[in-house]
């Protein structure tokens, strides 16, 4: 099997569980995915299959996301998965209000990740620091925000908005939550969250686990192929002594003015993988299948 998936990953289900029930379903060992979702976290996430799991590299960065902010609440984790550490109405913050500070998240941003998540530090988690007790101060980091746009306000004594942002790799919108409510005073944090882009893939096009169930029982299921999401990478075909060479890993020399990762095809059409020009070389950088 070779390809990719395109899940919709249910709510209290880890990445980790994703994977370990898509290799189960579809009798492979070979599974990796993309862009981890905390357990709370619905929506994409991309699941590779076989040898497109040495394309997941290669998949293109842009994430989008549908987040709901509750405002009057602080916890230890920026979302509703934490204990609370500060909660008090306040129900006179108006939309108004929140729409003036919005601005401030758009663009290339400093962001401090929470405290409870994946990243390292001096070899361990964050998140078994924090479960430690141990007090570590959390590197900050340059994300980009492309967009954000207020879907939906819900006023009252804690009340919330629902936010589409569209963002580039390593955002954590629990941490645009937390900071939303730090810049108007009132505390916030992170109540819902749907990733609905990510990697190429979008919502619309994704399956649940049920429905790869039933593909599956019905002989109807088929894995995106494993060039369906590289179309950000530019093209090259090669003929087929060239492709051969290079399906052997030979460099060869190249007149492309494109530099970086390409897409390569033998001229019959056929997705022979990743390769790189550089210095007027085109260099095989991952080769998906051979040529006899």
């Amino acid at each position: 099997m070779l390809g990719f998936l395109n899940l919709n990953k249910p709510y209290n289900w880890t990445s980790h569980d994703c994977v370990a029930k898509t290799r189960k379903l579809l009798r492979t060992k070979k599974v990796g995915h993309a862009g981890t979702l905390d357990p709370a976290a619905t929506g994409i996430l991309p699941i590779a299959v076989g040898r497109a799991t040495r394309l997941l590299q290669y998949l293109p960065s842009g994430k989008a996301y549908k987040a709901t902010v509750r405002f009057g609440i602080r916890t230890t984790t920026d979302d509703l998965q934490g204990e609370i550490i500060n909660k008090a109405a306040v129900k006179d913050l108006a939309l108004e209000t929140v729409k003036t500070a919005i601005p401030q998240f758009e663009g290339k941003i400093e962001q401090i990740p929470p405290k409870y998540s994946a990243i390292q530090v001096e070899g361990k988690r964050l998140y078994d620091l924090a479960r430690q007790g141990k007090a570590v101060e959390v590197p900050s980091r340059i994300v980009e925000i492309f967009s954000i746009e207020i879907l939906d306000w819900r006023s009252g004594e804690f009340p919330e908005v629902d936010l589409a942002i569209a963002c580039g790799g390593g955002t954590y919108i629990r941490a645009i939550a937390r900071d939303l409510g730090e810049i108007l005073g009132t505390g916030g944090t992170l109540a819902a969250l749907q990733r609905t882009k990510s990697s190429g893939f979008t919502l619309a096009n994704s399956i649940t686990i049920e429905e790869l169930e039933a593909q599956l029982k019905g002989g109807t299921f088929q894995l995106i192929p494993p060039d369906g999401v590289l179309e950000h990478l530019p093209k090259v075909t090669l003929e087929e002594i060239s492709a051969k060479r290079w399906c052997q890993g030979q460099r060869m020399n190249t007149d492309t003015e494109i530099l970086g990762n390409l897409r390569i095809y033998h001229e019959d059409g056929r997705f022979l993988g990743i390769g790189e020009s550089k210095d007027n070389l085109l260099i095989p950088r991952m080769v998906l299948e051979g040529i006899n």
